[in-house]
């Protein structure tokens, strides 16, 4: 059954909606003006130049990155077996896991900032790498169960058994037939869970340091002591990154391939 126009009409102004503050944040950062003003005194590429030079910035975003690659894997090896045991195995208390995995998910990221910081100060991992990465995978792993428990459980049983019937022993036959076929669920995982620690910024202001800090948080604090289109090149900087490695997971496998549906 073919759209209708009418619908044709809303989901294009739904697009529009959606797509108007990335056009608008677009714009200004090709200002040429001191402060962030529309429509914009001229145009220049000036304050991505000023962007790629400024240290604390830079310093930032090469943390953010590493940290966010630290989160990613942390969460596909520890995410990764308990959504198998979810997806593929029956036994007692299968849904609390579930629950409890999800569990971060249903609370303010104000209140998990809180609590983390209050648990992680008297151990001294305040401000430190394994605090952040700490942090950060309290809400990445739910994300990683999540994708890759619809990814294993996609995989028909019948090619385990059929794998068993052969003489694999069970963890043989998940690592050698289901993790394979679940490999764009991974994927896919990995991309979210790299892009959700990427962006954390409420949990990370509660746990950085003088020393140690993340791009989203020195953008915050740029954006309180700034007014100039600075900050609207790196909010599109950023854009651009997201819409790529989206474009990278959908070009190589596609979101129905890498959710685990046909």
């Amino acid at each position: 059954m073919k759209p209708t126009w009418m619908l044709r009409v809303f989901a294009a102004i739904g697009y529009a909606v959606l797509m108007a503050p990335a056009a608008l944040v677009l714009v200004l950062s090709f200002s040429a003006g001191e402060y962030l003003t529309f429509p914009p005194p001229g145009f220049s590429t000036r304050w991505y130049v000023a962007l790629a030079s400024n240290g604390v910035l830079m310093s930032a975003l090469g943390t953010s990155a590493i940290l966010a690659s630290v989160v990613a894997a942390v969460a596909l090896l520890a995410g990764g077996p308990a959504a198998y045991a979810i997806a593929r195995l029956e036994f007692p208390g299968r849904g609390v896991l579930a629950a409890l995995l999800a569990a971060p998910l249903l609370l303010p990221t104000l209140v998990l900032g809180l609590a983390l910081l209050l648990v992680l100060q008297p151990l001294g991992l305040a401000a430190t790498w394994p605090g952040l990465v700490l942090g950060h995978c309290l809400v990445a792993i739910p994300f990683a169960v999540r994708i890759m428990t619809t990814a294993f459980a996609a995989v028909p049983k019948e090619l385990e058994a059929a794998a068993w019937t052969l003489g694999a022993t069970p963890l043989r036959a998940a690592l050698r037939i289901t993790l394979p076929n679940a490999a764009p669920g991974a994927i896919a995982a990995g991309v979210l869970t790299f892009l959700v620690s990427f962006d954390e910024t409420v949990i990370s202001l509660f746990l950085v340091g003088p020393r140690l800090s993340t791009l989203p948080v020195e953008m915050f604090r740029y954006a309180d002591q700034s007014a100039d289109p600075l900050i609207a090149a790196l909010a599109m900087s950023l854009i651009a990154f997201a819409f790529l490695m989206v474009l990278i997971v959908e070009r190589l496998m596609g979101f129905s391939n890498a959710m685990g549906r046909n």
